[in-house]
């Protein structure tokens, strides 16, 4: 057995024995605090919904665990057991080796894989979000969605894939500093095309309607010295009862997106303080920073893609005897994620900073209180537990922990008043 077998090997089963022992943990944690509620929540959480938050956390964690060890079986039979091999002598009958062939293959895999994640989301659908009352989209819709997503992906990914694995093979050494350039630029190409032409796709835009809201929407605009190109309501309604708002676009596209069950739910104070949220991750330039770490990251990667795909070993090693292009970019994007899994907690810990220096701006442009009161129902809206695993949290969650996160929110003052009963897209969601 060659040397990088055992390596890989090694980092798989690593990983894949760190993500079932990490969702074990947040299972036995969850089911452990499931008849007691938080004490600083008893007052705005009933029994019932934390027994429901658990329990759909529960439902959502047992998925990711046969996921899990589903995802690590396709790898090894796609590598050692010969799936890679069979789709390259598949595309061999179809093409002469060059950037056709190279398409090909990396389209048949990739429509492989979505046949073999459509039960996964289907019952995450029709079986959990049905069971706890958030699912609202039929069969059709969501067979309608999955035929858009990939008409979609095919009018954008193969013209991209085409020309990334064309200058692989043309333009020499170099090529991952030419193939970085094409990323960014179609990144920044569909940020700005997202809003007008791609969302419309699969959702409906009105413009928000209610003036009293608006007004108190502009006001903080205002304040906050922001200027976006429209206030618009989406239909989440259509296909979830969860609730959200984001901003989407950049430059002269930007513009604000309400779920519509948001705005049922929300009080317009409460919506208020959500929107200076959003606003505090554009104004600390978060989007910036967090685009700016991804487009870093994918350099460093293209970079060391380059060093491995000349190496012979790269290849045998993952039981592949005839090298690509194509092939190089399909294993290293198996390859990578296994190494790299370990580092999660601290793209995690960065996020979550982000989460906190937002909600530390919304709590300074809007009120603290409302803020709370709008955490605390989308909390309990959204089935969120409040008891997840300190380290499942540490390594999987981009927001804090509600606990922790509403304990930094609560007033300082005397004078303010308690809580009362009155979260990717582009950007990060509250």
């Amino acid at each position: 057995m060659q040397t990088f077998t055992v390596i890989f090997l090694t980092a798989l089963a690593l990983a894949t024995a760190t993500k079932l022992w990490l969702g074990v943990r947040h299972l036995r944690h969850v089911r452990r605090h499931r008849d007691r509620v938080p004490a600083e929540f008893e007052s705005e959480v009933g029994l019932d919904a934390h027994h429901r938050a658990a329990d759909y956390s529960c439902a959502k964690t047992r998925l990711a665990l046969i996921s899990t060890g589903f995802e690590c079986a396709v790898i090894l039979i796609l590598t050692f057991g010969g799936g890679l091999q069979l789709l390259h002598d598949v595309t061999a009958l179809w093409f002469a080796p060059g950037v056709a062939r190279g398409v090909a293959l990396i389209v048949l895999l990739a429509a492989v894989m979505a046949v073999i994640d459509l039960p996964f989301g289907w019952y995450r659908a029709f079986g959990i979000e049905q069971r706890f009352g958030f699912n609202k989209m039929t069969p059709a819709l969501f067979i309608a969605d999955a035929l858009k997503h990939a008409a979609l992906a095919a009018a954008l990914g193969i013209p991209l894939i085409a020309c990334i694995l064309w200058v692989m093979e043309k333009t020499g050494g170099a090529w991952w500093l030419y193939a970085w350039l094409i990323w960014v630029a179609f990144n920044l190409l569909i940020l700005a095309v997202y809003p007008t032409w791609i969302a419309p796709l699969f959702n409906k835009f009105m413009p928000l309607d209610d003036p009293q809201l608006k007004e108190r929407i502009e006001r903080l605009l205002q304040k906050c010295g922001f200027r976006v190109q429209g206030l618009m309501v989406m239909d989440g309604s259509r296909r979830s009862s969860h609730g959200n708002a984001y901003f989407t676009g950049f430059g002269k596209t930007k513009r604000i997106v309400f779920f519509d069950t948001l705005l049922a739910r929300l009080a317009p104070p409460e919506i208020e303080a959500v929107l200076a949220h959003e606003l505090g991750h554009f104004k600390l330039k978060h989007v910036a920073k967090r685009m700016a770490w991804i487009f870093g990251a994918s350099l460093a990667f293209l970079w060391l893609l380059a060093q491995l795909m000349s190496q012979h070993w790269f290849y045998s090693g993952l039981n592949v005897q005839l090298p690509s292009t194509a092939m190089a970019l399909i294993l290293f994007f198996i390859v990578v994620p296994q190494f790299i899994f370990l580092l999660q907690p601290v793209t995690s810990f960065y996020s979550r900073k982000h989460e906190f220096e937002a909600d530390n701006y919304a709590a300074q442009h809007a009120s603290r209180v409302d803020l709370i009161s709008a955490l605390v129902k989308l909390y309990k809206d959204n089935a969120a537990t409040l008891t997840p695993d300190p380290l499942h949290s540490a390594f999987y969650d981009t927001h804090p922990p509600a606990t922790l996160r509403i304990a930094r929110l609560k007033p300082i003052t005397s004078h303010e008043l308690p809580i009362t009963n009155h979260q990717s897209r582009i950007t990060g969601h509250l």
